[in-house]
């Protein structure tokens, strides 16, 4: 493989807005991916889990594919949610910063200001970064139009379809018919996942299968710990007492398990805010904003409401109870270990459930090891 990204095919001017941001040698997953579509450009099916650098993966080869003299949206990415689609728009914006040819990027996403969003887009605009809802929405007010999209990106296929965008990615789909290829990035690839690739893709398209090795990112150093489910609140609260200034974010499976344990930390005098369903997008806004800002130190979520949460320099991940499916927990400890550094992810297990902790290691070919 490849280490280097001129060797990978990328263009020089987009060499310099990398090195900027720290990003000098290719992950697995870039070394794997970024010939193809370079090369070819048809239709790729790639398996990738947060965290290991898909944005460049596909954000790479796109921007070389774009005509900037073709004043029209040629390249579609979907994200699952507004977080991770703003977050993909800023590293396109970044990656481009030396670039010769000024190529124009927009994000339409649910949570802001529609009206805005479609006046912004009567100017040139060369990629669009949509949530599926939010881009229905602008479909519908016809502030968009989708027949020139020449490369169609789904980030996080499994993440949509498990949020019930089935019936908007059909929709997109029918309306980027002269598209020259579609690239789809899924962690998972459950039978909804396979149902989407065999109703919407090319039989020939070219898969990308990751080795076990590299599905999960290797800078993650993965621990757990065994007590009591009525011993959690008290490990979690001691835990993070020990972190000095380090962030994190803690996992919780309900909305009811994030919010008690936000009080309890709170009474302890630690900086914390809790993320969960049933907020309000100013709410959640606010509390991202000062997450983000570094005003609160540690976060609390349920899978929900985390979906597509992208903070830079969190140390540690911490989930107080295992996820419902097994294949949620990359995306969990993915939040940590970023760009290149390295992180934590702990799981608190009861007695019983440690089996469970080698059935993870098998599949996901990690080495968990007792939190001392």
């Amino acid at each position: 493989m490849a280490d280097t990204f001129q060797a990978l095919g990328v263009p020089a001017d987009l060499i310099p807005g990398l090195a900027e941001l720290g990003i000098n040698t290719p992950t697995p997953i870039q070394g794997q991916v970024i010939p193809f579509p370079m090369e070819d450009g048809s239709d790729l099916i790639a398996q990738a889990q947060t965290g290991t650098g898909k944005t460049a993966a596909f954000g790479l080869p796109l921007l070389a594919k774009i005509d900037p003299e073709v004043k029209a949206i040629q390249g579609l990415i979907i994200a699952p949610t507004r977080e991770l689609a703003k977050q993909i728009g800023k590293q396109l914006f970044r990656y481009t910063k030396f670039a010769k040819s000024k190529i124009f990027i927009e994000v339409a996403a649910g949570g802001d200001k529609i009206e805005q969003q479609a006046q912004r887009l009567v100017r040139p605009t060369h990629i669009v970064v949509a949530t599926p809802g939010r881009l229905m929405d602008l479909l519908e007010i016809k502030a968009i139009a989708l027949d020139s999209v020449r490369y169609l990106i789904l980030d996080e296929a499994d993440e949509m379809l498990s949020m019930g965008f089935k019936p908007e990615l059909a929709a997109i789909f029918a309306q980027t018919k002269k598209r020259k290829a579609t690239w789809l990035f899924s962690a998972t690839f459950q039978k909804r996942v396979e149902g989407l690739i065999e109703n919407n893709m090319s039989p020939k398209a070219h898969r990308i299968k990751v080795a076990k090795a590299q599905v999960v990112n290797p800078n993650i150093d993965h621990k757990f710990a065994v007590c009591a489910r009525e011993e959690k609140d008290e490990f979690i609260a001691k835990y993070l007492l020990g972190q000095g200034d380090a962030r994190g974010l803690i996992f919780c499976r309900t909305r009811a398990g994030s919010i008690r344990l936000g009080e309890e930390l709170t009474k302890k005098g630690m900086a914390v805010s809790v993320l969960q369903g049933d907020l309000s997008q100013r709410d959640r806004d606010k509390i991202m904003r000062a997450f983000i800002k570094e005003r609160t130190q540690f976060l609390i979520a349920t899978d929900v409401a985390a979906r597509g949460i992208d903070v830079e320099g969190l140390s540690f991940v911490i989930q107080h109870q295992l996820p419902d499916a097994m294949q949620y927990y990359t995306h969990r400890s993915g939040r940590t270990a970023r760009a290149g550094k390295t992180g934590v992810s702990i799981t608190l297990i009861e007695p019983s459930e440690r089996p469970k902790i080698t059935r993870l290691e098998q599949e996901l070919g990690v080495n968990f090891t007792l939190l001392d």
